[in-house]
């Protein structure tokens, strides 16, 4: 094998045939040119090589010897040499994988062929070769080595095709050479050569007797290695047997394609192995389709049943070329597969397995082909009569009278389009053009009489009333003339748009369509008001669904009632939850558990996404022209929003799911202002600490949102709020905690606290001194800062400087201006609140420290770590910022107060505070009114 590998890769000259026929087939005709010289020189060497080349074919690293094969007496010696080489040699040639063994497979089949091709006309027939091979491959295929077996079988069967082939150009020989002497003997006696033919005579005389020698050697083969290998154990054995044996009946019918060897492959077509039956059906495909299939008659009939069942074969590519199988005897045979046999093979096409079932399909439609054929010959006896008739020339009455007799043949549009359309199948069938218009003129009648019905004019005292099985016939049969015209019509006017009278006949079929879908909406109507079947009533939705789909041009109409249909459910859906939640609150526990429901989240996205579509639209999307229409619309909307408010307010919903709602307080307050914010009370009502997380994760979305669209370099998008509007809004959420600032405080102190985290989480105090990248949002969070206490603005102080250390404070920066803003937001008065308000802040831009303006005189101011210096120096350089933003209009005007912090402030704020420190230093235990003066020391900040 190792030297097979160096062989593959060119390395060694290749000096034997096995050698020869692993590098490929290129020199495969040379070679054996080669072999038979050698042969004709000393043919017992020449056959040495031939025979070792068959033993290392099998793999067998052992030789074969010139005195093994000079010492042989009989067919003792050559037993004796197979137990000399059998070997267990594991893998051979003929099993190896790859691409080159796979190849050195045919390279070997191709090689007995072209030796006994070359040999024909010489060595073939000296009663030495042949003789010795066969006897060799006969005795190595019955060996018990597989090896062997299975690589002799294949050289022994391919040696037989191969004697077929020479049999048949002698068959050819003998008819050529029987042909010139019955010319020679024709002719007359004086002009007859008689030495001419007694030549011919011998001539055919030898080559029948060669025919008759190979014929023997056929037999010898056929016996000695098919009869004991075509059960052998080994499967891929048994496949080549069959294989085989059909290509010698196709090739060689007169001999092989008899019941003797028939049986055989009937017998197979049982084997256990896939592969041995699709050897088999697909050889008896090929004999089928050949002229002589009348001799396997019996075959058929014995055999018939197990090929239909092999439709059924566990393996889908022998049930394919079973279906296949059939196809070919249905079309050679006429009467072999009775109506019962096809409609049983059709069924396939409902199987699951869609290669079969499209192979059943192909059947199916050859099957209708004959089907076509009829309806032309039909067709073709009404042309006959109509055009031999002289009487008159109207086609209407022709059909009038053959409609109750020849009715399915005049309603079958499909096979008379069929034979104007140019895919006819068989072009001497083709109508004429005079055919042609009578078969239009036929349609064009036949849809007439089934749309309308007769009397024609002269036929009929009068207008037959029909009753209601005869209407229901003629819809049904105007909505096939109209499902089918509507696909073929335009095919038709493709093809005669040239004749003007084939075209005029055929532009008046249109008239009889069944355009009004009305019959049909009222028979939907009535099966829907009559049964309660929930698949019923699912097929009947879609039906409308499809009649409504947007490729249609009434689509338009449907649309407002598909609106209505939307609305009313949701309103529906939102009634059923809260009365469910009315219900579960009025349970009685004495009663047993209560029957919990809690819509999903699947659910609850639905109904967000529906308010969200239909109730929160621009203007721009507004359908409606009149002012009547926009009322009324924004009549529906508004109602929409109230059924979700009350899903919310009604614990129905989660109160986050009025993320969505509160963010467009401001773009829809003119609209939906009122609703929005009775919303926000009521869920302040409940609880108002979950309220204000629902304000903060609002305005924590859209500031996201907004940064996101900045990165991208996409300012302009209406789907995003300005740096303004988000602002904005924060201070219309600011107004709604109104004046009684003890109630809200620790609401207020949430909305600093969770603003400051989010602005400084995960920011580390460096010497470079980055700001976080959320700083920005401060400016927001400082809308709330007029709401605090004034003790709880030191407390909020103080937790800011816990993320933000001296470094950051005594920071300069136009990037840090944020904090400054926020945290004179927490220490300044009204009036320096006012003015931080009116800085814009749209982009991420902040303003400059450059060119500082005076600054009002500020108070001192003790803090923690800060002295009076210090705040003044930061007070003028917000104060400077400001002035640099809004010019001169708060030029000269003082926006700090000076504030007293006592030293017991100051105590207050030396340590370090908490998150939960936060949250309780803002609850006091004495009851505070919003009128009072409060101080620091009346907050109890330990709890």
């Amino acid at each position: 094998i190792a030297e097979n590998e160096q062989l593959k890769n060119g390395d060694v000259e290749a000096v034997t045939l096995f050698e020869v026929v692993s590098m490929g087939r290129n020199a495969m005709q040379a070679v054996v040119d080669d072999w038979i010289d050698a042969y004709t020189g000393d043919r017992d060497s020449a056959l040495l090589d031939l025979i070792s080349f068959f033993i290392q074919c099998s793999g067998c690293k052992g030789m074969v010897t010139a005195e093994m094969f000079q010492s042989k007496k009989g067919t003792d010696v050559m037993s004796k040499m197979v137990e000399d080489l059998d070997e267990d040699s594991g893998e051979y040639p003929l099993i190896m994988s790859g691409l080159y063994w796979k190849r050195f497979r045919s390279h070997f089949c191709e090689f007995v062929s072209v030796l006994v091709a070359q040999c024909q006309n010489c060595v073939i027939f000296d009663g030495y070769l042949l003789n010795t091979l066969i006897s060799l491959l006969t005795e190595l295929s019955d060996s018990r080595v597989r090896a062997f077996r299975h690589t002799c079988t294949l050289a022994a069967v391919k040696l037989l095709s191969a004697l077929v082939n020479v049999a048949l150009n002698l068959s050819v020989s003998v008819d050529n050479s029987q042909r010139l002497y019955e010319v020679e003997l024709a002719k007359m006696a004086s002009k007859r050569a008689s030495p001419r033919l007694d030549r011919i005579q011998r001539k055919i005389s030898e080559l029948q007797d060669r025919k008759c020698e190979i014929e023997n050697m056929m037999d010898a083969i056929f016996k000695g290695v098919f009869l004991k290998r075509y059960r052998d154990v080994i499967p891929e054995i048994r496949a080549i047997c069959m294989e085989e044996l059909t290509v010698w009946m196709k090739l060689y019918s007169s001999v092989f394609l008899n019941d003797s060897y028939l049986k055989y492959v009937g017998w197979m077509m049982h084997d256990k192995q896939p592969d041995v039956r699709l050897k088999c059906v697909l050889g008896l495909q090929a004999l089928y389709q050949d002229q002589s299939s009348s001799k396997m008659d019996l075959f058929t009939i014995r055999f018939k049943e197990r090929m239909i069942s092999m439709t059924l074969d566990k393996d889908h590519e022998v049930a394919i070329q079973a279906m296949r199988l059939l196809m070919v005897i249905s079309q050679s045979c006429e009467d072999v597969l009775s109506p019962d046999d096809h409609k049983n093979v059709f069924q396939f096409v409902y199987c699951s397995h869609r290669p079969l079932a499209t192979t059943a399909g192909e059947f199916l439609y050859n099957r209708s082909e004959r089907h076509r054929e009829l309806v032309l010959a039909r067709v073709r006896a009404l042309i006959h009569f109509h055009t031999e008739n002289e009487l008159h020339q109207h086609v209407l009455y022709l059909v009038d009278s053959l409609w109750d007799s020849a009715g399915a043949l005049l309603k079958d549009w499909t096979g008379l389009t069929s034979l104007l359309l140019p895919h006819t199948s068989c072009q001497e069938q083709a109508l004429s053009s005079a055919e042609e218009a009578f078969v239009i003129e036929l349609i064009l009648a036949s849809v007439r009489q089934a749309a309308e019905g007769p009397p024609l004019s002269g036929r009929g005292a009068g207008k037959k009333v029909i009753n209601t099985k005869e209407k229901k016939l003629q819809i049904d049969d105007c909505t096939k003339l109209t499902e089918h015209f509507i696909k073929v019509l335009p095919e038709l006017l493709s093809k005669y748009s040239e004749d003007a009278e084939k075209l005029a006949s055929l532009l008046k079929i249109p008239q009889y369509f069944q355009t009004d879908t009305s019959y049909i909406c009222v028979l939907l109507e009535a099966a829907v008001d009559r049964h309660t079947d929930a698949g019923l009533l699912e097929a009947a939705a879609r039906s409308y669904q499809s009649l409504c789909a947007q490729d249609l041009p009434w689509h338009s109409l449907a649309r407002p009632s598909f609106d209505r249909i939307y609305c009313a459910a949701f309103m529906c859906l939102s009634d059923v939850l809260i009365a469910h939640n009315y219900q579960l609150q009025m349970w009685d526990s004495s009663a047993g558990t209560p029957l919990l429901y809690t819509p999903d989240p699947k659910l609850q996205k639905a109904l967000l996404s529906f308010v969200v579509e239909h109730v929160f639209t621009s203007p721009e999307q507004d359908t409606h022209s009149s002012k009547d229409g926009r009322l009324e619309d924004l009549h529906r909307r508004r109602n929409l929003l109230a059924a979700y408010c009350k899903l919310i307010v009604h614990s129905v919903l989660e109160m986050s799911m009025a993320t969505e709602l509160f963010k467009q307080y401001v773009k829809f307050y003119n609209d939906f202002g009122d609703i929005i914010k009775e919303t926000l009370n009521r869920t302040r009502q409940m609880d108002k600490m979950e309220s204000a997380r629902t304000l903060v994760q609002c305005l924590q979305q859209l500031y996201l949102r907004l940064k996101q669209e900045q990165d991208r370099g996409n300012t302009c998008s209406s789907r995003v709020q300005t740096y303004s509007s988000i602002k904005e809004l924060a201070r219309r959420f600011s107004l709604t905690f109104g004046w009684d600032q003890i109630k809200s405080r620790e609401s207020l102190a949430m909305i600093h606290r969770d603003g400051i985290e989010f602005v400084f989480k995960g920011f580390v105090q460096q010497s470079e001194k980055h700001s976080p990248p959320y700083i920005s949002y401060l400016t927001i969070l400082s809308e709330f800062s007029s709401k605090l206490l004034k003790p709880d603005k030191k407390t909020i102080y103080s937790y800011l400087q816990k993320f933000a250390g001296e470094q950051v404070i005594n920071n300069r920066e136009e990037s840090w201006m944020p904090l400054i803003y926020y945290r004179a937001s927490l220490m300044g008065t009204a009036e320096g609140e006012d003015a931080i308000s009116f800085i814009s802040s749209d982009t991420n831009k902040q303003p400059s420290l450059s060119n500082r303006s005076r600054s009002p005189s500020v108070r001192q101011v003790n803090s923690e770590g800060m002295n009076s210096q210090q705040i003044t120096s930061e007070v003028q350089v917000f104060n400077n910022a400001i002035y640099k933003r809004v010019g001169d209009k708060y030029h000269g005007q003082e926006l700090f107060q000076h504030q007293d912090f006592s030293s017991e402030d100051s105590k207050v704020q030396q340590a370090p505070l908490s998150r939960e420190q936060l949250s309780s230093s803002l609850v006091s235990d004495k009851v505070l009114r919003s009128s009072d003066e409060v101080d620091v020391d009346t907050v109890d900040i330990d709890g």
